[in-house]
Formats: C-alpha cells, sequence, structure tokens
C-alpha cells in the first residue's frame, strides 16, 4: 500500500503555496457609500449602482438599490437615469437580479462587502480595475463616483473619493 507523507518541507518542494489559497488571497472588496442628507422641498432617496470594470473586460454590476415596492415592477423605470451604469450592463439586466437589487436606502452611510467567488463577485484576475458608484434621484441630480486600483494589491489597499451632491464619501478597501 502506498502511503503519502505531506510535510511541510514536501509542501515547499512542490509549491503548495499556489495551491492553498490563504488569507493573503482573498479577494475582498469593503466600500461604504455616503447617502448625504439634502435640504430639498421634494425628497427622494436615490437609485444607485455598484459596478466593477476592468480593462478589456464585461463589466459586472455589484449591487443596484432602486424602488422594489412599486406595482408592476415600475421601479425599474428609472434605472435607466443612472447613465453610465445602464450603458455599461444595465440594459442588460433583468430586475429583481438576485443577490444584486436591493431597496434604496435613507441618507447615511451604508457598507457592503463583496467577497471573489460569491455572487455577484467575480475572481479577479491580475490588473487595472475601476469600481463605479452612480446614484440618480427622482426631482434631484446624477452623479458618478469612480474608484480606481490595482490587482493584486500589496497588502489592503484603501481609495477614496466625494461626491459633490448626491453622493456624499465613497471608500473602498481591496484586500
Amino acid at each position: 500500500m502506498l502511503q503519502l507523507r505531506f510535510t511541510g518541507l514536501t509542501a515547499a518542494a512542490i509549491g503548495a503555496g499556489s495551491l492553498f489559497a490563504g488569507p493573503a488571497a482573498a479577494q475582498t472588496l469593503d466600500l461604504s457609500v455616503e447617502v448625504p442628507r439634502l435640504s430639498v422641498a421634494e425628497y427622494h432617496k436615490p437609485y444607485v449602482a455598484v459596478w466593477l470594470e476592468k480593462e478589456g473586460a464585461t463589466p459586472r454590476t455589484l449591487a443596484v438599490w432602486y424602488d422594489l415596492d412599486m406595482r408592476g415592477n415600475e421601479g425599474t423605470k428609472w434605472l435607466r437615469d443612472m447613465r453610465q451604469w445602464w450603458r455599461a450592463s444595465g440594459r442588460s439586466m433583468s430586475f429583481p437580479a438576485d443577490g444584486v437589487s436591493s431597496a434604496t436606502k435613507a441618507p447615511g452611510t451604508h457598507r457592503m462587502r463583496f467577497t471573489a467567488g460569491t455572487a455577484p463577485m467575480p475572481r479577479l484576475t491580475p490588473g487595472n480595475y475601476v469600481l463605479h458608484v452612480e446614484a440618480a434621484r427622482e426631482v434631484g441630480g446624477r452623479e458618478l463616483v469612480r474608484l480606481p486600483f490595482r490587482w493584486p494589491a500589496s497588502g489592503a489597499t484603501t481609495v477614496t473619493e466625494q461626491g459633490s451632491s448626491e453622493l456624499g464619501a465613497v471608500r473602498l478597501t481591496v484586500r
């Protein structure tokens, strides 16, 4: 009977580090999006789309906040107001999208975590990426914030951008 004995020396000899993904190989995007409180006569919570783009690859939608409760799925009617996202990938999607769509959010800071290999987050291959956050509000404005990053990152990398009207601080940490 053949017995295999696996030791640390054996692992090093066959390069097992590339076989077993450890915590350093985890691909996680932690995103916080601030929806500012606006003093306007008629306020509606914004629709928000979050998507990931890599040079030369198909964009991937990670989250869409919209009015899920409207009768006859009418909340989808205004999704096209998030113009950049709509052109990138929104128009090819059907809603509600499992694991992607959720209700609009009230003013405040909202946190999301996307882990590679868990829908809707793809595995990241080496390259340059841009995470986009776009907001549009009924009787309001529209705003897009871009957060560029490179994968693989050397340690945790944080990118922060400040919106000017429909979005507040948007912060992305890549690990």
